[in-house]
């Protein structure tokens, strides 16, 4: 019904107008009319809403066409790229029976691990929402809307301790560009050692992502879920929000087959805290313990 209100009461208003208008003998009277309507409709329009119609339908267009077919493509590209090197070039294998250097103590254990789980019910939650017209919309995706909100917040908490504990290690340095070039000598059967201190600049990327991209998350999240700000803010924070869930659902995929996959044994160092040096020697030659 409010469909047909609406559109009706700025008809008639911009009607109206256009009566008095031409009675004034503002406007000629001679023009034909549905040019002059729509001419006036147009302005009275811009008047009264602004550019709410452009941005409305750019964020239509996002959201309908866009957003579905990016998440699609990183939940489907990404793995598949994953497989074919788990394929081609297989996983790097390092001796873990000797010498253990300790890294990581309890409380990095503890917020790794609480950041993770959050995120993994936030990717999950995050994915049921994006695809709720596939999954039928109703109590399924409220609950999935529910526990993305609680996950968030869990997520907020401890990417802030994630801040706290690993900034110091995180900024970028003169080497990290060669790796990324090199690609962490993660297209090499050989093992050779790569430019990497405590963390690698693929790590480094997500901490940064993770941390104050997690930070933009959390302010446009809440604004999509307690609409305090007009609805041009309302759009811009769906289209950032969207853009950047896709990234962290990218990065985290990698981080993921990386711990779990690439590198065997490296998903160990987050349990007990310890690293094999050999593996070190190669992959974090930089790092001083």
């Amino acid at each position: 019904m409010k469909k047909i209100i609406l559109p009706g009461c700025i008809l008639f208003l911009a009607m109206a107008g256009l009566a008095i208008a031409q009675s004034s003998g503002q406007l000629p009277t001679t023009v034909g009319s549905v040019p002059l309507l729509t001419a006036t409709y147009q302005q009275f329009n811009a008047n009264f809403t602004g550019e709410w119609q452009q941005y409305g339908q750019l964020f239509t267009d996002l959201q309908q066409y866009l957003f579905p077919r990016l998440f699609l493509l990183v939940i489907t590209i990404v793995p598949v790229i994953f497989f074919l090197h788990y394929v081609a070039i297989g996983p790097m294998v390092f001796d873990h029976g000797g010498k253990q250097v300790y890294c990581y103590n309890l409380f990095v254990r503890i917020v790794h691990w609480c950041a993770a789980l959050s995120f993994s019910l936030l990717l999950v939650t995050g994915l049921m929402i994006v695809f709720a017209a596939f999954l039928g919309g109703g109590s399924i995706v409220i609950m999935a809307r529910t526990i993305h909100l609680v996950s968030a917040a869990l997520f907020a908490g401890a990417a802030f301790f994630m801040l706290l504990v690993w900034i110091r290690d995180m900024f970028p340095t003169f080497y990290d560009l060669k790796w990324i070039i090199i690609m962490g000598g993660y297209l090499s059967k050989e093992k050779n050692p790569v430019p990497a201190g405590k963390f690698n600049a693929g790590q480094k990327m997500w901490f940064w992502l993770a941390t104050l991209g997690g930070g933009v998350m959390a302010v446009t999240g809440y604004f999509l879920y307690s609409f305090p700000a007009d609805i041009d803010t309302l759009r811009i924070s769906a289209i950032i929000h969207s853009f950047l869930g896709a990234a962290m659902v990218a990065m985290f995929i990698t981080h993921v087959y990386m711990s779990m996959a690439a590198i065997k044994g490296a998903l160990g160092s987050m349990i007990s805290g310890y690293k094999a040096e050999s593996e070190l020697k190669i992959l974090h030659p930089r790092f001083k313990y």
